[in-house]
């Protein structure tokens, strides 16, 4: 029995592995919504409550996928999407906004898309360098109040951001990459949100699948894959960051788990406080890193795995530019 995690102070218990549906609608190649429903349900019926989408993920079209996917199964579900990250015509990225008159404006659009009366965590996808944090989260606070949303989480912040926002209403969830290639965090963010009983949820814990195993040449990504355009998938970069994933694959099969549980169960252990949604478009996965939660790594284990991927140990950046 898998010990499940609060989400935040006093917040639902939820999977310490939950399930970020993204790539079921765009970013990793075609999307298949009958299948990614089928997926959708096997996870929240074997126990997986955690839901992650976004209102930018498919421009809208992957909120409402998760919408349908959980219309009979709305009270086995914890759900969280994001607003601030705006689309254009085409798919286009036209820039962040954290407006509190946006705010109001996108999460009436998201309940639409979802079909719901109440989004559970409402996150600020990315921080509007324009706008204080303190109005963004202001309006956030009005959407609590409204019913709209029951608590609220931002992503990528820093840890004065994540303070500031806390002064202004409770802060429950902030949302950041994490994993053995991107342990950037370790540095103040999670020590800060342990001290303000804010759950950490870690974004890619698998690398983008990096780190899975199941990636051995870009040529395995499809065409319209969006990994192919970032700088540690890079042709230069892959088979330099292949050497890690070989080092962990060694580990994981000298202790019996997959690549994939060993990466997660490293990130779990970074806190009680932690928690991560690992996407995916299968059931047999969902099994697979739902499993981690149950591996707990000795000392010596923990020991190992930070000789060989201490922090920065990824070449290449996280995103382009």
């Amino acid at each position: 029995m898998v010990n499940k995690r609060t989400l935040g102070k006093d917040g639902p218990a939820i999977h310490p592995v939950g399930l970020g549906c993204m790539g079921m609608s765009e970013f990793y190649g075609a999307a298949d919504d009958a299948k990614s429903i089928s997926v959708i349900h096997h996870a929240v019926d074997s126990g997986v409550n955690f839901l992650d989408t976004a209102d930018m993920y498919g421009s809208g079209r992957n909120e409402e996928l998760v919408g349908r996917a959980i219309a009979d199964r709305r009270d086995k579900v914890v759900l969280a999407t994001k607003f601030a990250i705006l689309r254009g015509e085409g798919g286009s990225f036209e820039g962040i906004s954290g407006k509190p008159e946006y705010v109001k404006k996108a999460c009436d659009a998201s309940l639409a898309r979802l079909g719901l009366d109440h989004i559970d965590v409402y996150y600020q996808h990315r921080v509007d360098p324009n706008v204080p944090i303190e109005e963004t989260v202001g309006a956030m606070a009005e959407l609590v109040s409204a019913g709209k949303v029951r608590y609220l989480g931002l992503s990528e912040a820093s840890a004065d951001i994540v303070r500031r926002a806390c002064a202004v209403h409770p802060i429950t969830a902030l949302q950041t990459e994490l994993s053995l290639w991107s342990r950037d965090p370790e540095d103040e963010v999670l020590d800060v949100c342990a001290e303000l009983g804010v759950t950490f949820v870690a974004y890619s814990p698998l690398g983008r699948g990096f780190l899975t195993g199941a990636i051995k040449s870009v040529d395995d990504l499809a065409e319209n894959d969006f990994r192919r355009n970032l700088p540690r998938f890079s042709r230069e970069n892959f088979h330099k960051n292949l050497e890690l994933v070989t080092k962990i694959e060694e580990l994981a099969d000298k202790r019996g788990v997959t690549p994939a549980q060993l990466a997660l169960a490293w990130v779990l252990s970074r806190g009680e406080h932690v928690v991560s949604i690992p996407g995916t478009r299968s059931a047999t996965r969902v099994d697979e890193n739902a499993a981690a939660a149950e591996i707990t790594l000795s000392a010596d284990e923990l020991a190992t795995i930070d000789a060989i991927a201490p922090q920065g140990v990824a070449i290449g950046g996280r995103y382009p530019g």
